[in-house]
């Protein structure tokens, strides 16, 4: 996995949150609280998430093959939405559950020492854990708002790793504050009401992972800054005079699929326009390095054509989802 893809910050949310679980399940054993338990179940489930991006990552680098051409580079976005199944189910849905069942029978938090000391260890390394997401994302993401970066970031671990430890500090906050009012009222019904909460984000979290990762599995195009230096990248001004309409496709977050109709002058010769072909995807893979898999068909543009309607796929840059129809070039 290449650095965008964050493995750093992967690893450091798997070291804290692998000692945070173990931590928070003997607070819940010496105490009782359901937050506790919530946290503890939330910590597993995020630890086998650092897994799984980790594993997806390693799977994504296999070589192509003939039943898989294009790569595996998509595995990252499968395991991706897999975490988000992983912190809907066994995260949000369990503490749910665990926290129905504390406000319908509710008991007092005995050693309450143990959850709160636990609770501040787990902020503080969440705390090391996010700074560190933060620092590997801000390498990449550039002028954008973190908004965007989390919808527009073609490498899913990042966005996932930020939105899991975002979620942990603000869980371990609720499971707090569950405890802390639990302790001064003597009524384990917060500690219940906290653990409620803490589902609930976790839901929410989970459903924006699912919607953003969807995207990313049936296929984004180029961002808008890669597509016009692929675009003037192809014009050479000589032979290649303008792009007809060009489609890209993520295969992979690093690996990109061009395939674009070009306009050659009618009089070239095949040996004209093959050279300046192979000379376009030359320049598109200087401009744009991830821009791998490229696909370039020569045709004549017909401005008449364009304009009356004819063939919509003639006019510059194409129209979306419209067919070529025959012309006076023949395609």
């Amino acid at each position: 996995m290449s650095a965008s893809g964050g493995t750093k910050a992967i690893v450091a949310a798997l070291g804290a949150n692998l000692a945070i679980a173990v931590a928070k399940f003997v607070a819940f054993l010496f105490s009782g609280s359901s937050s506790m338990l919530a946290e503890s179940v939330h910590s597993l489930a995020d630890s086998g998430n650092q897994g799984l991006l980790l594993l997806g990552g390693k799977k994504a680098r296999r070589e192509a093959t003939p039943q898989h051409p294009f790569g595996y580079g998509r595995e990252r976005y499968i395991y991706a939405f897999l975490v988000s199944i992983v912190l809907f189910s066994v995260g949000g849905m369990f503490a749910l559950y665990e926290g129905y069942e504390k406000i319908k029978d509710p008991h007092e938090i005995e050693a309450w020492y143990w959850p709160v000391g636990v609770l501040v260890f787990a902020i503080i390394a969440e705390s090391f854990s996010f700074r560190t997401a933060i620092k590997e994302s801000n390498g990449i993401r550039g002028s954008l708002s973190w908004k965007e970066f989390v919808r527009r970031a073609k490498a899913p671990e990042l966005p996932v790793v930020l939105l899991e430890d975002l979620g942990a500090l603000v869980g371990l906050i609720l499971a707090l504050g569950g405890v802390g009012l639990s302790l001064a009222t003597g009524d384990g019904v917060w500690d219940g009401i906290g653990t409620l909460c803490i589902g609930a984000l976790l839901i929410i979290i989970a459903i924006v992972l699912a919607a953003e990762t969807k995207s990313l599995l049936l296929g984004e195009a180029a961002g808008t800054e890669e597509v016009e230096k692929i675009k003037n990248a192809v014009v050479d001004g000589d032979t290649v005079t303008r792009v007809i309409h060009m489609r890209t496709l993520h295969l992979g977050p690093e690996e990109l699929l061009v395939a674009a109709k070009i306009a050659v002058e009618h009089d070239d010769t095949a040996v004209e326009v093959a050279n300046a072909i192979n000379a376009a995807e030359a320049r598109i893979r200087a401009a744009v390095p991830i821009a791998r898999v490229v696909y370039l068909e020569p045709d004549i543009y017909s401005e008449a054509a364009a304009a009356a309607g004819i063939n919509p796929g003639k006019a510059p840059g194409g129209a979306p989802g419209a067919p070529d129809t025959p012309t006076e070039s023949g395609h």
